[in-house]
């Protein structure tokens, strides 16, 4: 027994040390956008390495299991065989999460994580934010560190080729020769002894069990616990992508394929206390509000731009990289302190088209169910005579955009497969901007002149993602800026300006109202979750409906989009539960709230503060009232979206 127990402590200390040389390697490779200092390094290691012991127990469980098998089929040569299929599996696991984590950080600013799994289901869009030669250099690297890990662990692997010998020499009576054959591990003798290794080998069980859960204390094993820094890149560095990726799997696939959401996953106050946590957040009513507008019924236009956070604005002294965008917040009304409710488009969409808040573990989007029971925009407009339509360069398929958008009143879909084959071009993403602006354009148009010549208003909602702002980044014009996302928001800046100024010399303009925002903002340089400006985006109402230019300073969400249009527009709006008209004399509380896949921020009169639900602290601004509340708009929404 004891050359099994060797062999197992071999192959464990080779799994532990494998996932603590992903993290240097982690590091290095952001070192670009990350300051650290050897220090640092030290402190991920020593921080990060409870999880490495713990996922590494997991990933011998098989070797385990079969040395125990081995006490008794020492002689069967299909224990190996099984065992080197399980080394490949093993190995390629290990090379897929370092390379998949250390890859999809640069985008998305967290790690790995089962939220990687839905997007999976419509793999061109997945894999539109980065080049072929991109993919092929880490589909090779993946296969050569498969083929390294599997090495090594067969050279860790005890194996014995019989010779000739009699049975007797090796303790067995029968057939007196046996013939060559490579066994996996030595044969325990009598059988005195294998009942004696058996018995050894179940008592590992529970040392197993306990190093699994972390410990023998009620809370087991988590990814917050490695968390040690106020720099969430080193606690982010710290943290086991493997082990990451396995504790959220169950709760993000269920909750899409079922539909179904746990009532008291964000459960920290009594009801009473929620209510009181809660008073004068979510006032719906719309009380002599601030006029802005010199129609009751004008078109509607709204324009999502693709990642264009004030990070890339005049807001973030970028005017230069915007300047349309410059322009349009000087002749327009202008939302200064606009935060957008979370960090990826379908999540964003659901906020600015329902009203509906975000959620840092689930996308509401994606689950088909809930989409039907949600309030929004187009619904509501259609209920007052609009026409809707949805237009994007897209495939419109691509996390259940379709369906959310079927489902909540849009009447017709324009999306890549309405275009040319020459329209939709090479562009990853799909169509550019520049065409499907010119699209846009024409629709209005051709809605324009049919009103004219059927001498009615017929009065039409309108909605246009944009893409080109998105990874890779690449756009379809010459060089603007050396830094290949600010060329990539100029791109979109002239697109948006050009649309706008034609849009201006025709009919259409005069009775039109323009609202221009993004779905969310992305990480730039240092600029990460836990600094204001990283959720901060531009909101501005154009149009030939808007009464004057004005700037409004009010902190407010994406989700307060429908209360304070319907609000302008005289239409109810009881049923956007959680959007407020920031318009209205009862916009008393102010407060906004953003969340991505470990936390949220809020922003209110005390200033801007970020919690970590996964390390349960405080890592921006203070622990106080703001924080509270975020957890209690957490806690409502959740039982909210849980009772649809």
């Amino acid at each position: 027994m004891k050359e099994r127990i060797f062999y197992l402590i071999r192959i464990y200390v080779f799994m532990v040390l494998m996932l603590i040389l992903a993290k240097p390697a982690f590091m290095l490779y952001h070192h670009a956008n990350h300051s650290f200092t050897f220090g640092d390094v030290m402190q991920v290691i020593g921080h990060g390495l409870t999880l490495d012991l713990s996922t590494a127990l997991y990933l011998i469980i098989v070797p385990f299991l079969i040395i125990l098998l081995s006490i008794w089929l020492w002689s069967w040569n299909g224990l190996y065989r099984l065992l080197k299929v399980y080394y490949v599996l093993a190995a390629f696991v290990l090379a897929l999460a370092f390379v998949s984590d250390t890859s999809l950080y640069e985008f998305w600013g967290f790690k790995l994580d089962a939220s990687v799994l839905p997007y999976l289901s419509t793999p061109k869009e997945a894999f539109a934010s980065v080049s072929v030669w991109y993919l092929l250099i880490r589909g090779l690297i993946i296969l050569l560190l498969t083929f390294i890990f599997y090495k090594i662990m067969v050279w860790l692997t005890p194996v014995q080729r019989e010779r000739r010998r009699s049975i007797s020499q090796i303790g067995y009576s029968g057939r007196s020769q046996r013939q060559h054959g490579l066994f996996f591990i030595s044969p325990v003798k009598p059988i005195g002894t294998r009942l004696l290794s058996t018995l050894i080998g179940i008592l590992l069980i529970p040392l197993f069990v306990v190093g699994m859960r972390g410990g023998t204390s009620v809370s087991t094993s988590n990814v917050g616990q490695v968390y040690f820094s106020q720099d969430q890149f080193l606690n982010h560095s710290a943290v086991n992508p493997i082990f990451s990726f396995l504790s959220s799997i169950g709760k993000t696939t269920t909750a899409v394929k079922t539909n179904k959401v746990e009532k008291g996953e964000y459960e920290y106050f009594s009801q009473k206390a929620l209510k009181k946590q809660l008073k004068g957040i979510f006032d719906t009513q719309s009380v002599d509000p601030d006029t802005l507008l010199n129609t009751k019924r004008p078109n509607v236009l709204v324009i999502i731009m693709e990642s264009c956070g004030s990070i890339f604005t005049e807001a973030n002294g970028n005017g230069h990289v915007t300047p349309n965008l410059t322009k349009l917040m000087q002749e327009g009304v202008y939302f200064t302190n606009c935060v957008a409710n979370s960090w990826r488009t379908d999540r964003g969409m659901v906020s600015i088209l329902s009203g509906y808040p975000a959620f840092p573990d689930k996308s509401v989007m994606k689950m088909a169910q809930k989409c039907e029971t949600l309030p929004s925009i187009a619904r509501t407009l259609k209920a007052n005579g609009y026409s809707t339509t949805f237009l994007y360069g897209g495939d419109a398929n691509f996390t259940n955009t379709r369906g959310y958008l079927m489902s909540t009143g849009y009447e017709k879909i324009i999306s890549e497969d309405d275009f040319s084959k020459k329209e939709r071009g090479d562009s990853k993403w799909g169509v550019n901007d520049w065409v499907v602006f010119g699209r846009l354009l024409d629709i209005i148009k051709e809605k324009t002149a049919a009103e004219l010549a059927e001498s009615t208003a017929n009065p039409w909602f309108t909605t246009m993602l944009t893409l080109s702002s998105h990874e890779p980044w690449t756009v379809p014009m010459k060089k603007k800026f050396d830094d290949p996302i600010f060329n990539a928001f100029y791109f979109l800046d002239i697109c948006l300006g050009d649309f706008i100024n034609k849009l201006k010399k025709t009919p259409a303009w005069e009775n039109t109202l323009v609202v221009i925002l993004p779905d969310h903002s992305v990480q730039y340089k240092d600029i990460d979750q836990t600094k204001p400006m990283r959720h901060m985006i531009p909101m501005i109402w154009t149009g030939g409906a808007v009464k004057t230019a004005k700037r409004i300073g009010m902190a407010c969400n994406q989700t307060d989009l429908p209360a304070t249009l319907f609000g302008q527009m005289g239409i109810k709006h009881d049923d956007f539960t959680f959007s407020r008209d920031i318009l209205s004399k009862t916009y008393q509380r102010q407060f906004a709230m953003t969340n991505w896949t470990e936390g949220f921020a809020t922003y209110d009169a005390s200033g801007f503060n970020a919690y970590n639900l996964k390390s349960n602290q405080v890592v921006a601004g203070k622990d106080g009232e703001a924080i509270e509340i975020g957890k209690a708009i957490l806690q409502i929404t959740n039982e909210d979206l849980a009772n649809r």
